[in-house]
């Protein structure tokens, strides 16, 4: 939305008797300093990186079963049904996003939860069972 829209569109709202505010330019740059106070877009895009990353069923898979232990990529392969390839790939988007890590044992990569804190609140909050 273009500037002069959004002037037109909150020189209409503060019209109105549901609006806190008389000044619609003053209450454009509060919305504003509002937006990047708490709804802050760099924030915003490391968490939709974050949930992107839980967004696909083999990678809660993965992570419930990382959570029981340790476990190499031929296991988690195995157990999953998946290609190398593709079991390669999830893992490394869930690396990248901190979610687990990497042990190298000569040929052997092994992969385990990186931060048990933040999948033992995931499952208070019910996102992991």
């Amino acid at each position: 939305m273009s500037s002069p829209e959004i002037d037109e569109c909150i020189a209409r709202l503060v019209t109105t008797p549901i609006c806190p505010a008389e000044d619609a330019s003053k209450y454009a740059k509060e919305l504003q300093k509002l937006a990047d106070k708490y709804a802050n877009i760099e924030q915003a895009k490391k968490e939709s990186r974050f949930f992107r990353a839980l967004a696909d069923e083999n990678r809660i898979r993965m992570l419930k079963l990382l959570m029981l232990r340790e476990m190499c990529v031929c296991e988690l392969k195995v157990a999953l049904n998946l290609t190398q390839p593709t079991t390669s790939h999830h893992l490394g988007i869930l690396e990248n996003e901190g979610l687990i890590k990497k042990r190298k044992h000569g040929k052997w990569a092994y992969y385990s939860i990186a931060n048990k804190k933040l999948l033992g609140e995931m499952k208070k909050l019910g996102l992991l069972k």
